[in-house]
């Protein structure tokens, strides 16, 4: 009978409004959600019925077709946490470990990161961020896996060169002992020289070693150089002694200009790898073809001083803070100054993403429908671009979601109206008994 059809019509627009209700009902709750991706529930006619005689069919009622994962993007909010990452674009951040009692890789748009007390980039619930490890070096590998960064170390480089720049005064007195002309003394080494300049060098053990180069005019436009130090750090020195670790000379021609260069070194540093070959560059001697003469240690009537002095070496270092670019790059910063990539955070893509199942944890899990994860570096195959210190917002529109909660409500409504004169109609046809 079709008053009994209209009844069940009217049952399954009052569940298909309920459905539509708790989906809306998500969504609003998981406004504030970081990497939440809204529901629209999407509904179907259900099975109809062919009219008896007729040419036409009755529907008998809705039901919920598929709850469809509305994957735009969402507003990024900056936070200023160097491990806080969103993604810009198509894809999924990849993390691993127990969820729900299930081991497996899964995915996410939450980038909420940390570092655990092991040293593994993990997000809020433990699971390990995966990406492409750095060896030492800093080169990132192809295989992808747990992103260990927060153990890492700086071995120690020891000094090979050494580069200085400086003016040497041209009118300069010949200085020292002896002579004719007067010489160096290494004894003495700031009264018998003009001018003077340090630095500090490393060894092969990342030990620093003060160094002083004494400059000492022994004729006009000619100088030798002193390179000095404490022979407490050298193997057979004296504490408190200064001792000569490299020495050389250098001649001007009558416009300033550095003309040659020599020097030889024998440093060797106390329970290091020695000796340690030291190349003082005090920059490009005309003798050179091609050379100015000009980039280094120069010879005017302006007063003596040095302008640069760099050199190659470093100490061990501590990882002291990460950074991360836009292709994922975990750069570690040290306490001696230098940077290495310690990896790379890895990015997923898929064919069909809003086939993804989610199991709760702000996570999603592949399934057969949403087709395998393509996981590769971000920012390249289509894949989203990081953006580190910010974090992706719930794509909830509230607004949005408030209407369609009317119209859920006002269905709602209209179906029990269905039920209700159905029933009433049902009662005048028992009626006709009495």
């Amino acid at each position: 009978m079709s008053l009994l059809t209209s009844l069940s019509s009217g049952t399954t627009g009052l569940e298909s409004s309920s459905l539509e209700l708790s989906v809306v009902g998500d969504n609003i709750s998981n406004a504030n959600t970081i990497g939440f991706k809204a529901g629209r529930a999407a509904f179907e006619d259900a099975l109809t019925q062919t009219v008896i005689g007729g040419t036409g069919e009755i529907g008998l009622g809705s039901r919920l077709q598929s709850v469809q994962k509305m994957l735009t993007q969402g507003a990024l909010n900056s936070t200023g946490v160097a491990t806080d990452l969103a993604l810009q674009g198509n894809g999924f951040f990849v993390v691993a470990g127990n969820h729900n009692g299930q081991s497996a890789n899964f995915f996410t748009r939450a980038g909420q990161f940390t570092v655990d007390k092991d040293g593994y980039m993990v997000n809020l619930d433990g699971l390990r961020v995966q990406g492409f490890p750095a060896d030492s070096s800093g080169a990132v590998g192809a295989a992808p896996g747990d992103l260990l960064v927060g153990t890492a170390s700086a071995t120690p480089k020891a000094t090979a060169n050494i580069l200085v720049k400086a003016n040497l005064q041209s009118d300069a007195s010949i200085l020292g002992i002896g002579g004719p002309p007067p010489t160096f003394d290494p004894a003495n080494p700031s009264s018998s020289s003009n001018f003077s300049t340090s630095m500090t060098v490393y060894d092969s053990i990342g030990s620093a070693h003060a160094v002083q180069v004494f400059f000492h005019k022994s004729a006009v436009g000619t100088w030798d150089w002193h390179a000095m130090t404490d022979g407490a750090g050298l193997t057979g020195g004296t504490a408190g002694t200064l001792t000569e670790i490299a020495s050389g000379g250098l001649t001007f021609d009558t416009s300033g200009r550095l003309a040659t260069s020599t020097q030889t070194s024998n440093f060797s540093p106390l329970g290091a790898l020695g000796p340690q070959a030291l190349n003082f560059n005090f920059g490009d001697p005309t003798s050179v073809a091609g050379s100015t003469g000009l980039s280094g240690v120069t010879q005017f009537a302006s007063t003596s001083a040095s302008t640069f002095i760099g050199q190659d070496g470093f100490g061990s270092g501590q990882l002291s803070s990460i950074r991360i670019d836009a292709t994922g790059d975990i750069n570690g910063v040290f306490t001696n100054g230098q940077t290495r990539v310690l990896g790379q955070v890895a990015v997923a893509g898929f064919s069909g993403p809003d086939q993804l199942e989610r199991v709760g944890g702000n996570l999603f899990q592949q399934t057969q429908a949403s087709g395998q994860p393509v996981v590769g570096a971000p920012g390249a195959g289509g894949r989203a671009s990081i953006i580190s210190g910010s974090l992706e917002q719930s794509n909830v529109d509230l607004a949005e979601q408030f209407v369609r909660m009317i119209s859920a409500q006002r269905a709602f409504e209209a179906n029990s109206k269905t039920i209700t004169t159905a029933d009433q109609l049902l009662s005048e046809l028992i009626a006709l008994k009495r």
